[in-house]
C-alpha cells in the first residue's frame, strides 16, 4: 500500500496472483481504510470508487462484510455503493444501516419495508432516527424492531406512531416495558398502555378459578383508575384535559374514576371531567362546581347525567375538599382520603344506609351497587 493509503505494485500483483477471498477481503480494507484520508489524487479516488463498485457484487459475504465495516462511517462512499451494502444479507448490511449517514430517510424507508427483522432493527438502533423512519417501522417493522425503536432515546417518535404502537404489541411484555421507560411519553399514551396492561393483568387474574369474576373485573378497574390518577397527577393543564377528552371518547371517563379523583384531593381532574362531559367551559365549570350555595354543583352535575345515587358522596367529598386542603406533608393524600371517607360515609349514614367498611375501594364498590332512587338532596 502507498504512503497516500491507495494500491502498491505489490498490492496489484497480488491480486493478479492470488485472486482467493482473503486476498480480495484484504484489498477492501486496504483501499476503505485510504478512502477518507483525503490523501488520495482525483484518479485514485475514482479507481477507489470503482473497486468498491465491483466489490459490492463480490461472491463471497466476507468480502462485502470487510468492505461495509470499513465504510460504514465514511460520508465520502457514493451512495449506490452505499445502498448496496445496506440492502446485502444482515451481516453485511448492518453496520451501513446501523451508522451510515450516507444513507437518507427515503432509503431507510424502502429498506424497512422492503427487508426483514435484522435490518429494521439495525435502522431503529442508529443514533438518530426522524419521525418518518419511525413511522415505517411502526407500520412494518417486527416486533424486535419496534421494541430497539420505542426504547432508543434517539428516536423521534409521534405521539399517533407511539398509539400504534400500544394497538400492535398489546401483548408484548418487551414492548411494553420499552414505552413505560420512554422518556417524555405524551400522557394519553400512557394512559392506553395503562389500560392495556390492566387487562392483560384481568386475563391473568381470571385464569384463577377461586376468583370470581365479578371480583376481578372491579379488581382491574382500581388498578386502572389508580394508575390513570397518577398520571393525571404529574401533568400539565393541557396534559389533563387531553387525558380527559381521550378517557371519555373510549368511554373511561366513568363516575367511579371522577369520585376517585375528588377524594385524592384532585380536584383538577373533576373540574376537567365535569367540563368535558357536559361541554361546558372549564373555567364555568370550576365556578360551578365550587359554588358556596346549594344550586352550581348540582346543576352541572345533573348535566353530566352522573348516578344519583353518588350524589351524595360528590357533594360530601366537595364540601370536604374546601374545608381541608392538602397539607403538602408526608402522605398527605392518604390523610385527606381518610377524612373524605369518613364524611361520605357520614353522610350515607345520614340517609338510612349503612356501609360496612371504610376502605376507599371497598366503599367505592358498595356505592355502585346503591340504588338510583335514594334521596338527593
Amino acid at each position: 500500500m502507498t504512503a497516500s493509503g491507495f494500491l502498491s505494485h505489490d498490492d496489484v500483483a497480488r491480486l493478479m496472483s492470488e485472486p482467493s477471498p482473503d486476498t480480495r477481503r484484504e484489498t477492501a480494507l486496504k483501499i476503505a481504510q485510504g478512502f477518507d484520508t483525503g490523501q488520495l489524487t482525483e484518479s485514485e479516488r475514482k479507481l477507489a470508487i470503482d473497486i468498491f463498485r465491483l466489490m459490492v457484487r463480490d461472491a463471497e459475504v466476507r468480502v462485502r462484510s470487510a468492505l461495509a465495516m470499513s465504510l460504514k462511517s465514511s460520508r465520502e462512499v457514493p451512495r449506490d455503493v452505499a445502498l448496496a451494502l445496506a440492502r446485502d444479507v444482515e451481516s453485511v448490511a448492518i453496520p451501513m444501516l446501523q451508522y451510515s449517514e450516507v444513507l437518507n430517510d427515503a432509503d431507510l424507508i424502502e429498506i424497512v419495508k422492503s427487508q426483514g427483522s435484522g435490518h429494521q432493527v439495525a435502522i431503529a438502533s442508529r443514533a438518530k432516527v426522524s419521525e418518518s423512519v419511525s413511522d415505517a417501522l411502526v407500520e412494518s417493522g417486527s416486533e424486535k424492531a419496534v421494541e430497539t425503536l420505542v426504547g432508543n432515546e434517539g428516536a423521534a417518535i409521534s405521539e399517533t406512531s407511539l398509539g400504534k404502537v400500544v394497538d400492535r404489541f398489546p401483548e408484548s411484555e418487551g414492548v411494553q416495558t420499552k414505552l413505560v421507560g420512554r422518556t417524555n411519553l405524551p400522557i394519553t399514551v400512557a394512559e392506553r398502555l395503562v389500560t392495556k396492561v390492566s387487562e392483560h393483568l384481568r386475563q391473568q387474574l381470571l385464569s384463577r378459578r377461586d376468583l370470581p369474576e365479578t371480583m376481578v373485573g372491579d379488581l382491574s378497574l382500581v388498578v386502572r383508575e389508580r394508575a390513570i390518577l397518577g398520571l393525571a397527577g404529574e401533568s400539565t393543564s393541557a396534559d389533563l384535559e387531553a387525558l380527559v377528552r381521550q378517557l371519555h371518547k373510549n368511554g373511561r371517563l366513568t363516575p367511579s374514576i371522577l369520585l376517585r379523583a375528588v377524594c385524592m384531593g384532585d380536584m383538577h381532574f373533576l373540574e376537567a371531567g365535569l367540563a368535558q362531559i357536559t361541554g361546558v367551559p372549564i373555567v364555568n365549570a370550576r365556578i360551578l362546581i365550587h359554588d358556596a350555595g346549594p344550586m352550581g354543583f348540582k346543576a352541572i352535575y345533573g348535566r353530566a347525567k352522573l348516578p344519583q345515587e353518588l350524589y351524595p358522596a360528590f357533594r360530601a367529598a366537595i364540601d370536604v375538599e374546601k374545608e381541608t386542603l392538602l397539607d403538602g406533608e408526608a402522605r398527605d393524600r392518604e390523610r385527606h382520603a381518610r377524612r373524605m371517607i369518613e364524611r361520605i360515609l357520614t353522610q350515607y349514614g345520614d340517609l338510612g344506609v349503612k356501609i360496612d367498611g371504610d376502605d376507599l375501594d371497598y366503599l367505592l364498590t358498595r356505592m355502585r351497587g346503591l340504588p338510583s332512587s335514594l334521596t338527593v338532596s
